[in-house]
């Protein structure tokens, strides 16, 4: 989501409101029912002749339903489309706007508010990919959008109203990350996954080392190397086993005085396969607990509990359950919410962390944890929904959008194809694994105009072609996408 740090003007559009609806959606964008005390609409208040030019105003469900004005729904949110439409069409019937410019005023305002709340733009995400760290990560739900706007004035973050004195940050946040992970004893939130595992190695380790096997010292997105990053808090590496095979007596011949932790790195991104071998977490909990020492897991991609689709990917939950002290993962990537660091473990290790200096450095502001929280105790994230999307369920959407396209220019009939795809989680969740689908083939050079469109379209080039797959875009968005497409031919 973006812009939601902005909150946009009231317009003021002249339209009466029910007593009991104050500040609430405008009287004739509701569905009163007769009798009920509502006020007279403007039409209803002042009636208009047949030959009267504001009966060609257009209406304010026809304008909210149009596929260009309704992208800006989610962005912007449902209020401010719907109070814009309403100021527009309210200067018609006081007939300072011609009604044939409507529309484009309505539009004009929308760009204009988009423009000035973030020089972000919000695209529709064709390319298959879920999780696509380059446009934003996990999209958030209605519910976590919603929190954030709720949490965007002054909240209770860190005082109770009961008790009138500073109470521990985030409260409900926490209680909800337990209640996800019952084998957690206590949780944190910090800023993001990098600060989750910085801060637990400098609070565990700092001056002494850490032991790593060889092969999950690995490299994440945008150059950053998790040896770089650990070696940077002031505790030393010390390498155990190979790239491909890491036995517990590596483990158990480092242990001496100065090893502080045992870490162990989901492999973000890649997998190593055949002559293989790993630790698993629960030998290497049975070997911290005799040496006293902790053992932390990197999880990273921040499923909660294990998922029938991805039965590979660990899970906190059970990583817990197997014994690990601490487990560290993302919230804005398989969980769905915003971008956060998570924290799950023993009691005294969590308290640890959070009494720890360096923990204020990289504590979560109020619009993480509310949309976080939300996130918790809504319903299926949209990451969710859209990694379990069905083939047969793509590909009738993709036609469809094909269809519509063709209705306008049936002389693309042997150019649009419905061809079978391979989408992929993303952001470093399930390496390898492809989630099958279709996608619409359009000329490559249209990848361009798609992304200047309005709304903008991020697809994939692949193979000389540009490749449309809907699998994270709502079902709501086709006919946007179909009228993109036009737009974007009609540009060529």
């Amino acid at each position: 989501m973006s812009g939601f740090l902005v909150v946009p003007p009231v317009f003021k559009t002249g339209v009466r409101r029910h007593p009991s609806q104050a500040g609430s959606i405008p009287v004739h964008l509701r569905h009163d029912r007769p009798g009920m005390g509502r006020s007279p609409t403007d039409q209803e208040a002042n009636p208009v002749s047949e030959q009267d030019p504001r009966r060609a105003i257009p209406r304010a469900d026809a304008l909210l339903a149009d596929p260009e004005i309704s992208a800006y729904a989610e962005p912007l949110g449902g209020e401010h489309v719907r109070g814009i439409v309403a100021s527009a069409t309210a200067q018609a019937r006081a007939g300072s706007l011609a009604p044939q410019s409507v529309r484009g005023r309505v539009l004009e305002e929308l760009a204009a508010l988009s423009r000035s709340a973030t020089s972000l733009t919000p695209v529709l995400n064709a390319t298959g990919v879920v999780i696509h760290t380059n446009l934003g990560r996990a999209p958030l739900t209605a519910a976590a959008r919603e929190a954030l706007l709720a949490a965007s004035g002054y909240v209770d973050v860190e005082f109770g109203l009961e008790s009138g004195v500073r109470e521990r940050r985030g409260r409900g946040t926490v209680d909800a990350l337990l209640a996800a992970v019952p084998a957690a004893q206590d949780a944190l939130v910090v800023t993001n996954g990098a600060a989750a595992l910085s801060l637990a190695v400098t609070a565990l380790a700092q001056g002494r080392d850490m032991l790593v096997s060889r092969g999950e010292l690995v490299e994440i997105g945008d150059g950053f190397r998790l040896p770089d990053l650990i070696e940077s808090t002031g505790v030393t590496i010390r390498e155990v086993g190979t790239t491909n095979r890491t036995h517990l007596a590596d483990y158990a011949g480092a242990l001496d005085e100065r090893a502080a932790a045992i870490l162990k790195v989901h492999p973000s991104n890649f997998r190593v396969s055949g002559f293989t071998a790993q630790a698993t977490v629960g030998e290497c909990a049975a070997l911290g607990r005799e040496h006293g020492i902790p053992v932390i897991v990197d999880i990273g991609s921040g499923l909660l509990a294990p998922d029938d689709l991805l039965t590979d990917e660990p899970d906190a939950q059970s990583t817990l359950a197997a014994g690990a002290d601490l487990v560290i993962c993302s919230g804005d990537k398989l969980l769905g919410g915003p971008q956060a660091g998570l924290i799950f473990g023993r009691a005294d290790l969590v308290h640890r962390l959070r009494r720890y200096p360096l923990a204020r450095a990289f504590r979560a502001g109020k619009l993480t944890l509310a949309a976080l929280e939300a996130t918790l105790r809504g319903p299926r994230s949209r990451v969710s929904a859209y990694l379990h999307r069905a083939p047969d369920e793509l590909r009738g959407r993709v036609e469809g959008v094909r269809s519509a396209v063709l209705a306008a220019r049936p002389d693309l009939e042997d150019v649009l194809a419905v061809v079978p795809v391979e989408g992929a989680v993303g952001g470093g969740g399930a390496p390898g694994m492809p989630l099958p689908g279709w996608a619409l083939v359009l000329p490559e050079h249209l990848a361009g105009p798609l992304r200047r469109g309005s709304p903008a379209i991020v697809a994939r080039v692949e193979g000389g072609r540009t490749l449309l797959d809907l699998r994270c875009i709502e079902d709501a968005e086709d006919p946007a996408v179909a009228s993109a497409v036009l737009a974007a031919l009609g540009r060529d």
